[in-house]
């Protein structure tokens, strides 16, 4: 089978997040990196691009140049990856899907909730897929979770907690570190800061493993430093259009925390928990039982979860191949095949009305507001 000609927008040299995309869509081969558009620094990102392979003519200073050339080529790219500023991904996401691309854009998926429904419509317009990066619903024990919720081995789900709380930011002398400042700044942020950066994965993972979307929601922001406009800490209450009852806490000021996602989910038969640092054990217990330990790669898994565990028993698998997960279920869903789990535009633009809803209700003393965009309720 031919490989799929893949592209990537920003993550230059040095940047977080690239690694992780080029690692996740090289990891099984289906892919080749053969266009790019890598650092706002036009002859840095060419540069870079030569340097991972990319040829000089697809080697790009920004994105227009990389639109307008790969639109006009026999071998175009298949897949795009937006891995810039928040503030562009929107027009980014917009401009390729519109010219037949199709796009996996790093979350948020754009700054305002309109923006959010504009890309689901031009998304269903074209026929394009627009999938967000919420990688951490591709780890197999994930797809166990939200396997079993769906089976109904939990009955039917009461309660969802969930927190991504980390203390990376809790330095108040370093608050003025650039790679630090701008996750706080609205300029550059938006309207929210830690619930928006970190908050969102887990609200997504509380939908994703529910299998059920957040209908309202009641929120508390603080800015624990005096410097920062946007929040460092969230506590969010919503509730699922199903009943659910769910309970969310966002930090980045949780001291001796280090990255600090997990979630649990309690049913009326049993409850799971699953915890990013230790991504290969899902925690289940059944009413009136015994506490069991369910392992990444073990027999019976259902199939979901089988298919995308990638080593042995015993051998860990991390944040990496979660996202090439993803990757494996983009390459299949660009030829022709469902794949269910995988986060599109409809994701994106929920979490940017949840964001929004979470900012209202928060300067709003807490009051409870409808967390859904137009289009979904």
């Amino acid at each position: 089978m031919a490989k799929l000609k893949w592209g990537m927008i920003g993550g230059g040299e040095g940047s977080q997040i690239g690694p992780a995309h080029r690692l996740g869509a090289l990891a099984d081969g289906q892919f080749e990196l053969a266009a790019g558009a890598l650092d706002h620094r036009a002859d840095v990102g060419r540069e870079y691009a030569q340097r991972l392979g990319i040829t000089a003519d697809r080697a790009y200073g920004d994105w227009q140049e990389m639109l307008a050339s790969e639109k006009g080529r026999d071998d175009r790219i298949d897949l795009v990856t937006v891995a810039t500023p928040n503030s562009t991904h929107f027009e980014i996401t917009k401009s390729f899907l519109e010219a037949g691309f199709n796009v996996l854009c790093e979350k948020p998926m754009t700054m305002t909730v309109e923006e959010g429904e504009e890309i689901v419509k031009i998304a269903e317009a074209t026929g394009k897929i627009c999938a967000v990066n919420y990688c951490y619903s591709a780890y197999p024990m994930v797809r166990q979770a939200r396997a079993m919720v769906q089976n109904g081995e939990l009955g039917k789900v009461r309660v969802v907690v969930t927190n991504f709380s980390h203390g990376h930011h809790g330095d108040a002398t370093d608050a003025d570190n650039p790679r630090v400042r701008w996750r706080y700044d609205p300029a550059m942020a938006g309207v929210s800061g830690q619930f928006a950066d970190c908050g969102i994965h887990a609200l997504h993972m509380a939908s994703f493993i529910a299998n059920d979307e957040v209908k309202t929601l009641s929120a508390d922001f603080a800015s624990t430093i005096a410097s920062r406009e946007l929040e460092d800490d969230a506590m969010v209450n919503f509730r699922m259009e199903g009943g659910t009852v769910g309970r969310l806490w966002t930090s980045s000021v949780a001291i001796g925390r280090q990255h600090g996602f997990e979630i649990q989910v309690f049913g009326e038969t049993a409850g799971l928990k699953w915890a990013s640092e230790q991504p290969n054990q899902l925690i289940y217990t059944p009413v009136g039982g015994r506490t069991q330990i369910i392992e990444k790669g073990e027999g019976g898994l259902h199939a979901d979860a089988q298919r995308l565990s990638r080593v042995a028993i015993a051998h860990p698998e991390g944040f990496p191949l979660a996202v090439a997960n993803i990757y494996c279920d983009l390459a299949d869903a660009i030829r022709g095949e469902v794949r269910e789990g995988l986060p599109n535009a409809a994701d994106g633009v929920r979490s940017m009305a949840a964001v929004h809803t979470a900012v209202a209700s928060a300067k709003d003393g807490g009051v409870w507001m409808d967390a859904r965009p137009s289009i979904f309720r």
